[in-house]
């Protein structure tokens, strides 16, 4: 499909291999757009797409100018609850959305736009998990139809900042009692390594199956044990890491890697994504969320990533957990855009309603359910 104005073309790419054959065009036009996350690289959502993907359902919009990539959308067709066009990446990503050159913003979400209307004839455009600020944002002002803003999930951020000012932060007692905690990790002689990038594939193999041993015998989200999750994060954390996008941190005792953290790195944003730990750290009465957030600050501070204005975000991405709000973060709401036709607009309806219920039975559920203990590790596994 293409389309020609303004200079501008627009084309849909439905084949596999022609997305994967994307990167260097992608990766330019992220780089050019502020809002990009990680989980918008190339290496992420393309690994994802061989992974998770049914053949025949791609549907990425393209929007070049004179024959630069200027504007991208990563959609897929589903058709189940409701027939709709939703961005790649599915549950295990934290945030998505479009790309679009910050010099090319109006044209670009208007071609955007304007093609997502072509494809939405008898879909939803149903775009979720976008970041405030996020290029979707855009595209939803320019979209003439029948439309809908809604929260979509909860994310927790902190500035990214050294642990002496996170704890800074902190009432007294509290601020007291981390520093102790932090200070145990000196004296039970545990260090930690950033893994170089060809050393990325074994670290997440480390990760994943201590992962398995933390949760072993307790309610675990059962997708991060299979072998297309593994295959996915190391296809796209490999890559990642080659380019500074993505960073595996082990941890060490007494010579033993006894945890490993995945933290994707992107623009002013840092998600702390994933994690696994061997139950030793338990028993030694460790405190595994202070510990990675501890190395995090680290790792930032050492690395020169720390920005001086404290606009840097340090993300814990979604979920509220309890050991989250010890850190006093900021609450900050993922947007769901829904986009219709005049043809579609019962579509529409019929999501705005399905999402009405799943609140409702949220704050049912949250009032018989004890709280979690702990966390599964970053955004992924709070979903």
């Amino acid at each position: 499909m293409t389309g020609q104005g303004r200079a501008l073309s627009v084309e849909v790419c439905t084949d596999e291999r022609a997305f994967g054959e994307l990167t260097e065009d992608w990766e330019r036009l992220r780089g050019a757009c502020p809002s990009a996350t990680a989980f918008q690289s190339h290496a992420w959502l393309h690994s994802w797409w061989l992974s998770y993907g049914r053949p025949g359902r791609l549907r990425v919009v393209l929007v070049r100018r004179h024959g630069e990539l200027v504007a991208a959308a990563p959609l897929m067709r589903v058709h189940h609850p409701l027939p709709a066009l939703v961005p790649i990446g599915g549950t295990i990503t934290d945030f998505c959305d479009v790309l679009i050159d910050e010099e090319e913003a109006a044209a670009g979400a208007g071609a955007l736009a304007d093609a997502l209307a072509g494809l939405a004839r008898t879909a939803l455009v149903d775009f979720g998990e976008v970041r405030p600020g996020g290029a979707m944002e855009r595209v939803y002002l320019c979209w003439r139809g029948p439309r809908r803003r809604m929260n979509d999930s909860v994310c927790l951020d902190l500035p990214a900042v050294p642990m002496t000012e996170l704890i800074g932060r902190l009432p007294t007692g509290r601020a007291r009692r981390i520093r102790s905690k932090v200070n145990q990790f000196t004296r039970l002689g545990i260090e930690w390594r950033v893994a170089r990038h060809d050393e990325t594939e074994a670290a997440l193999r480390r990760l994943l199956e201590l992962h398995r041993k933390q949760w072993q015998g307790r309610q675990v989200t059962s997708e991060h044990l299979r072998p297309r999750f593994l295959e996915h994060l190391v296809r796209a954390a490999v890559p990642m890491a080659r380019t500074g996008a993505a960073v595996a941190t082990e941890f060490l005792l007494e010579g033993t890697v006894v945890a490993v953290n995945l933290t994707l790195l992107s623009g002013r944003l840092t998600g702390m994504y994933m994690y696994g730990f061997d139950p030793v750290l338990r028993e030694r009465r460790v405190d595994v969320a202070t510990m990675l957030l501890h190395a995090s600050t680290q790792d930032l501070e050492s690395g020169g990533q720390v920005a001086p204005d404290s606009a840097r975000t340090l993300s814990l991405l979604r979920g509220e957990e309890s050991y989250k709000y010890r850190w006093c973060p900021e609450t900050v709401l993922n947007q769901r855009f829904l986009l219709a036709r005049r043809r579609t607009a019962p579509l529409l309806a019929a999501a705005v309603a399905e999402a009405a219920t799943r609140r409702r039975a949220k704050r049912f559920l949250r009032r018989d359910t004890p709280a979690a203990e702990g966390a599964q590790g970053g955004g992924a596994a709070a979903t």
